[in-house]
């Protein structure tokens, strides 16, 4: 019979997380894939696990997808796992769940941990209906371009974001969706310093700006949707004027999407671009 594929969530922060299932099913297996070898070594011995491990990151994922095909179709269990929380989730692991299925091995969910849902649980947010968009943008004209695409979502969203960037990225999405949007910036989830910041995009970025500490960690920034009110030709405006804004002026941009969707040209501008 062929292997499993079990895709295994491990701890975010506390190592209390890390449940009975998935520290069996990581012994049992003949091998653990993971995003940083260096990273999980550590984790997987503090359990005891000794399992041999191998590294699938984003850079060697699609040449290391063959030989764990066949070590599946020899018969062995495989194990994937990411330096933290559920794999696939901003973090590598797709291309072979995709290419497992399409061969027809049996893939398994050993669930736990996921930064974004947990963030999002505590929120007080509504998370009946949400949208993940983990990492923006690195750059700025790029971030906030396709924060203007997303400025009249009417459903909560969710965002990963670095320490070294976490500020300039909250005062985008404040320029973007406005100031007294209702927000959450979660930072070091089940970790010792867990912080929640909020309750509006300007209130946070005025205490990331007077405590230096609190830019410090891993942050799932959670924001309020624009509200199911939202007007469709705005909706469509701002996604038309985001993509000519690349390459036009911001007047004749906001012109050109105006005349398209039918919206007013004034409700297409970003802060600051009037």
């Amino acid at each position: 019979m062929a292997g499993t594929l079990w895709i295994v969530a491990t701890p975010i922060g506390n190592l209390e997380d890390f449940s009975p299932r998935a520290q069996r099913v990581l012994r049992e297996v003949a091998l653990v894939a993971a995003e940083d070898t260096r990273h999980s070594k550590p984790l997987l011995a503090h359990f005891g696990i000794g399992t041999p491990l191998m590294a699938l990151h984003e850079h060697n994922e699609r040449d290391a997808i063959a030989p764990l095909l066949a070590r599946l179709q020899a018969g062995e269990d495989v194990a994937l796992i990411s330096d933290a929380g559920t794999p696939l989730i901003s973090d590598p692991g797709y291309r072979l769940v995709r290419a497992a299925r399409t061969a027809g091995y049996c893939v398994s969910a050993v669930p736990g941990a996921c930064a974004a849902i947990a963030a999002l649980s505590v929120s007080g947010l509504p998370s009946d209906r949400f949208v993940f968009e983990g990492f923006l943008p690195a750059k700025a004209p790029a971030r906030r371009v396709r924060l203007r695409e997303l400025a009249h979502e009417p459903r909560t969203l969710v965002f990963y974001e670095s320490a070294h960037r976490i500020r300039d990225c909250c005062e985008d999405l404040r320029d973007a969706f406005g100031a007294q949007r209702e927000a959450r910036l979660l930072r070091e989830l089940t970790k010792l310093y867990e912080t929640a910041l909020g309750d509006t995009l300007g209130a946070i970025c005025a205490r990331l700006d007077e405590d230096d500490n609190q830019q410090r960690g891993e942050f799932v920034l959670v924001v309020a949707g624009a509200g199911e009110a939202a007007d469709d030709k705005v909706v469509e405006g701002r996604r038309v004027y985001a993509l000519l804004r690349e390459e036009l002026p911001p007047a004749q941009a906001a012109k050109l999407a105006a005349a398209i969707s039918g919206a007013p040209r004034k409700a297409l501008y970003g802060r600051g671009e009037e």
